[in-house]
């Protein structure tokens, strides 16, 4: 039986639910866009996004969730209600090791193929100079966070998230700047929060709202990010069968309710990966294996792979993790996998 404050919370839901459904309602019987335009902030680093009059390869924006996929959610729940994620794994909070680096080396990626191709292909000046100073786009948000909370909830620059993207621009060893982060955020509602099942086809709303910052798909494509535990799946495969010509790949955290130590002794089985309109979903543990994966779709290069590999190891080992623990097995196990992409691509 649920205690009183348990039901305390229950009827705060319920009521929260029935008035989400009544202005749902209400918004019916008046005219709106079918299209919601991006807010002047949201547009920022569009303004900041050169012609593609000299682009040769769109460049990539990276499209991520937050929770379970950016950092744990701990799997904790009111009432029954995730706040969050299912994954236990790691600690409320805790940022999954390489997860910037790793968004961050798929941003640049595009970066480098247009400068390669003005390297080896033109010449003069003029060619070159139309390059300086592009940085890779910032990180889009898409998180099933309620905008109702948004006075709690919101990024802000001071961050502890908006400051590991931040740094991780700054400190890169490519094209290192200080441009690079957060860009637009696209939240949730109560409603989904409470009606757990439309949060899939909310964030797939929210990714075309975000379409409007380039209509045409020539200066912008996108990679999503996301993981299986609140139906980023159901979004993800969506942006794949209805804009594969802009969506280049779908990237899945596999994550768990269940305790570690119930995980088989050679980690948690990760689904196989698929096609869907001849573009990729893909499932990964680790963002080692994720990167291994990227570079394996030509997402991502080699020294990119590396990158990952590297500053994931050094994250779990300056947690103090032991070596014995589930987050070495996973990690080593995605690091083979690694090693054996970059040998193919000698």
């Amino acid at each position: 039986m649920p205690t009183q404050s348990q039901s305390a919370i229950l009827l705060s839901l319920i009521w929260l639910h029935c008035f989400c459904e009544a202005c749902a309602f209400l918004s019916q019987t008046t005219h709106h866009p079918t299209r919601v335009a991006l807010s002047a902030t949201d547009q920022q680093s569009l303004s900041e996004t050169p012609s593609s009059s000299f682009l040769t390869f769109p460049l990539t924006q990276v499209v991520s969730d937050i929770d379970d996929t950016l950092k744990s959610s701990g799997g904790v729940t009111i009432a029954g209600v995730s706040l969050g994620g299912i994954d236990v794994q790691y600690a409320r909070g805790e940022f999954y090791p390489g997860v910037f680096q790793f968004m961050w080396e798929l941003s640049l990626y595009s970066i480098t193929l247009n400068q390669q191709y003005y390297d080896d292909f033109t010449s003069g000046e003029d060619d070159s100079s139309l390059l300086q100073g592009l940085t890779p786009p910032k990180v889009a948000v898409l998180t099933a966070r309620a905008e109702e909370f948004k006075a709690a909830l919101e990024i802000k620059d001071e961050s502890k998230l908006a400051q590991a993207f931040l740094k991780t621009g700054e400190l890169s060893e490519v094209c290192p700047t200080k441009n690079w982060g957060v860009g637009p955020v696209l939240y949730g509602s109560v409603n989904e929060w409470i009606v757990q099942y439309k949060k899939g086809l909310r964030k797939f709303n929210n990714f075309e709202r975000l379409l409007e910052q380039d209509p045409t798909g020539r200066i912008l494509q996108y990679i999503y990010v996301g993981d299986t535990g609140e139906l980023d799946q159901e979004a993800g495969e969506t942006m794949l069968r209805e804009y594969p010509e802009v969506v280049q790949a779908v990237f899945l955290h596999v994550v768990s309710f269940d305790s570690p130590s119930a995980y088989p002794s050679s980690g948690l089985p990760i689904p196989p990966s698929k096609l869907i309109n001849g573009r990729p979903l893909v499932f990964f543990r680790t963002y080692v294996g994720a990167a291994a994966k990227a570079t394996q779709l030509g997402l991502m290069e080699g020294d990119g792979l590396m990158r990952v590999m590297e500053k994931a190891e050094k994250e779990l080992e300056e947690r103090g993790v032991p070596k014995d623990d589930v987050k070495w097995i996973d990690l080593e196990r995605d690091i083979h996998e690694a090693y054996r992409t970059i040998e193919t691509m000698a």
